[in-house]
This record gives structure tokens, sequence and C-alpha cells, in this order.
């Protein structure tokens, strides 16, 4: 029997903390529905002491969640990890995570503390929060430029006072894979009282190596790996769930270890993350990526044609690809909508909503003659974002366009009840279309990407648009998608106000 490798899952905190990624209560709730039905085995639902909103995040996840530990983040403080201890109250299985640095670049100039000032609040932190649960990670932050002796002294003492997990992080993606598969080796070789926790890394992609250095620390004894679906994260992002899980999986002739993760779930999840977040998949990302399992040469094509395994090393409904997309039609009822919904993993939270769902559904198909599994996932997106409490709503659109003349847009929309319209010239119609609304709204933010991807295949596919927009120092995304890239544009830019307008405050630490 080979020991197992703990998949523990980020993408509510450190992928969250992707400018423009943040995520509504709502919206965490049934990420962390996924990936529990992925078996996922912890699930770091957010920071509690960040803002009032990811406190309730947090205790609505626990609240939900009951075959996955559910983990809440706390720095290395007494009221970070009370906070904590409070969301986390109701899980069925609880975890919390602090933190403090232990690199003499943070020690001395974010910390300002002594070295043995940092020994002796990380054995505080720890020691407090076993007040709360018996299942309490540490982590040294920029551990991968920590000096090694203190690291293990840091380490030792932690363990001592009742830690039982060790996560070395790899916080601004510095490391190379060699080193720090030997420093997770030298750890469990110097410190006396290794044996009595389980060792786990958690790497960023600056240089593009969170994956490597990940399965590099695992090969030499690490026993958990932080990671997020889609690789999501600040910066360049976290080690992608999807490629670890996928790699221990082929590979089981080099790694010691396995993973007890659904991969039929990982398709389901990535596209659940890319809906919410706005952050797409690109199409040559490795499991997730539309190309994964393309093959457009034709010495590939024969060789696949003649045997799979030729050129495919693991199989696309392995991780949740199907090869039976169009599945429902304007003719579809409601039986076998919901039918579907339940085969993709998708879970509404009452009837109103499947109804609601359904109403959608019909909608899309009057306009498109075949749906497919992307168009439900979409439109389910789209629909989640109407039930959110909505300060601006789009009520009709007309642009004008045509060639030689100056493009113009006619747009309506309720203001907490209240129809405001405005017309407006742009460069383009989705240019005249923002420009329209900010008349009416007046928001003086920054647009920062606007960003088009079709759905599926075809003229008459739907245009999923991103829209990030910025303003003190706040960065929001908004989503739409519709049959008509315009009027996709002008939902997403609403909802991008709309979460401008809730104006909420986060305070995020970089771990």
């Amino acid at each position: 029997m080979k020991e197992k490798l703990i998949i523990f899952d980020t993408t509510l905190r450190d992928g969250e903390q992707s400018p423009g990624a943040s995520m509504t209560r709502e919206e965490k709730v049934r990420i962390a529905r996924q990936l529990e039905r992925m078996r996922v085995d912890v699930i770091e639902a957010g920071f509690p002491a960040a803002s009032p909103g990811d406190f309730e995040a947090v205790k609505a996840v626990a609240g939900v969640v009951k075959e996955s530990t559910v983990c809440g983040l706390a720095r290395a403080l007494e009221r970070d990890i009370d906070r904590a201890g409070e969301a986390l109250k109701k899980a069925a299985s609880a975890r919390i995570h602090t933190f403090i640095a232990t690199s003499p670049i943070h020690m001395e100039r974010k910390l300002r503390m002594a070295p043995e000032q940092v020994v002796e609040q990380a054995v505080k932190a720890v020691k407090w929060a076993r007040r709360y649960t018996d299942n309490v990670e540490f982590s040294p932050e920029d551990a991968g430029r920590s000096e090694l002796d203190f690291l293990c002294r840091v380490l030792e003492a932690v363990i001592d006072a009742g830690a039982t997990t060790l996560n070395i992080p790899d916080t601004v993606g510095y490391s190379l894979p060699d080193a720090f598969g030997a420093l997770v080796r030298d750890l469990k070789a110097r410190i006396p009282n290794a044996d009595k926790v389980v060792f786990s890394v958690h790497c960023h992609n600056d240089l593009g190596l969170a994956v490597a250095n990940s399965l590099s620390a695992v090969i030499n004894g690490a026993r958990q790996v932080e990671c997020t679906v889609n690789g999501l994260g600040e910066r360049a992002g976290n080690a992608a769930l999807e490629e670890i899980v996928m790699a221990v999986r082929t590979r089981q002739d080099v790694f010691a270890c396995e993973t007890h993760i659904d991969a039929t779930q990982i398709m389901p999840a990535s596209r659940l993350v890319a809906g919410i977040t706005g952050f797409a998949v690109q199409p040559n990302k490795a499991i997730v990526g539309a190309n994964a399992f393309a093959h457009e040469s034709g010495i590939h094509q024969d060789g696949v044609l003649k045997s799979r395994e030729t050129y495919e090393i693991m199989r696309a409904e392995d991780v949740g690809w199907t090869a039976n997309k169009m599945v429902l039609g304007k003719h579809s009822g409601r039986n076998a909508f919901r039918t579907r919904l339940r085969e993709l993993g998708i879970e509404l939270e009452s009837e109103e909503a499947v109804n609601a769902a359904f109403t959608r559904f019909k909608e899309v198909a009057d306009k498109k003659h075949e749906i497919f599994d992307e168009d439900i996932h979409a439109l389910i997106s789209d629909e989640v974002a109407l039930l959110e409490p909505e300060h601006f709503k789009l009520v009709s659109l007309k642009v004008c366009s045509e060639t030689g003349e100056i493009p113009r847009a006619r747009v309506v929309i309720s203001e907490n009840g209240a129809e405001k319209r405005a017309e407006a010239p742009g460069s383009g119609p989705v240019d005249a279309a923002f420009k329209a609304l900010e008349t009416i709204v007046g928001s003086g933010a920054e647009l920062q990407l606007y960003s088009v991807n079709n759905i599926t295949s075809g003229t008459d596919a739907q245009g999923e648009v991103t829209v990030r927009l910025a303003k003190g120092g706040r960065i929001v995304n908004g989503q739409g998608a519709d049959t008509d890239i315009v009027v996709a544009s002008a939902k997403a830019y609403i909802h991008a106000l709309n979460k401008l307008h809730t104006n909420l405050e986060r305070l995020n630490p970089q771990l």
C-alpha cells in the first residue's frame, strides 16, 4: 500500500489573491462543494481576519462541507487565530493554518523582529491555535530564502508546540527543483521530531517551476501539496492541482505515494473556477486546456488512431472531458436539463434557482440550435451572477455600427429600481456601450482588461466576456455571456460595477 499524498487546495484563499479574482460567499461555497466532490483532502477557504466578508465566507464553507477538512489562514497573532477558530466552529473537520516569515529579508524589513522573537511568536501562535483544534499547520513564510539552521530551529520548536503539518513555502517562486527537493529532504533528516508531522509544500510559479518544485519535494518526502485549480494565484500563480494530481497518477513508477482525488471532477472544477473568476484557461494549458488532447499533426493522428498510447499518456475521459458534448436543444424539457446539471456536478441552491436557470437555458436554445456542456456552465455562471445583489441592472441596449460611420450605443439600466438611459458614441460598438454606461454611472473606474472567449465553436456560439475594473486600489472582474457579444460585454461591465459597488475591504497576506 502506497502512502497517501494529501491534496490541499487553496483556490479559495491564495487563488483569490489574484487581482480581480475576489469571490463572493456564494461563489466560494459553489467551488468548495465541487472540491469536495473531487475528494480534495483539505480546502483552505480563506483568511477570516481579512474582512467581515471573508470571515462569513469561511464560516459558510465550514457549514456545508462534510467530507473534506476546512482550513482557515491566520497570521501568528492571537486575534487572527481567534477569528479563524470562530469561523471554523461548525466544520466537521477543521484546521488552522498559521504563519510567520523566517527569511532574513522578511524578518528585518517587514516584521522588524529579531530571530528569537520570531521563534517565540511562532510557538505562541501554534499553542494558541491548539485551543481550537488539534489540526494545526505552520508555515515559515519565504522558507526558500531562509537560513537552514534557523529554519530547523523554528520548525523543531513548533512541532514541540503541537503543530501537526509543516508547510514549506517557496513564497516568491525563487527555488529550483533540485534545491527545493533537497531542502525538504534536509529538513526531514535534521529536525529531531520530524517524524511527528506531515511535511507540505506551497510553491509559487514566478519562474514557471511551481509544479516541478512541488513534485521534487514529493519525491523527497513531502506528503502534502498545496495547489490551486488552473494554477490560479497572485502574480504568476501557484502549482496547478490538475497537473500535480495527474503527474503523480501517471508516473506511479516514480512516486511512492498516490492521491485519493476523483480525477473525473477536474474538468468541472476547472470550468467552474474559470467562470467565476473570469480567468480563462489558455488553450495549450496542460490537462484542462482545449488543446490538451487535440492532435493536428498527421503523424500524431495516425498514431493515435492505431493506438491511443502512442501519443496520449492519459485518457481525456479520466479528467472529466466528455466526448458527448451535444446534449440538449430547445425542445429539451426541465427533467432533461436537471439531469444534465446533475451529471455535470452542478448543484443549485433551490427549486427557484433551477427554474430561473431553465428559463435562461430556453432563451439561449432559441438563439442557438445546439447546447453544449460549456454553454450550460456559462449560463449557470451568468444566472448565479444575476442572483447576486444588483445595484445596477441592464434593461435594454441598442447599438448602431456601420462602415464609415461612428458607432453609437443607447443603453437603459435600472439603478435601485429607477430606470436611467444614455447614449454615447465610441470607436466601436463595445466602446460606445461602455461609454454610455459610464455616462449614467460615472464610476470613474479604469478598464484594465477586456477579454472575449467563444464558449463553443460555430458562428452561433455564445461569447463569454471578462471585464476588469480598478478603482481606489480595488480590482474586480465582471463576467457576461450571450450569443450577442456586445450584450455580453455590457453584462460583464455591469457585473463588475456591481462588485465595485459592494466596496468590500480585503487584507491579503502573501504566503
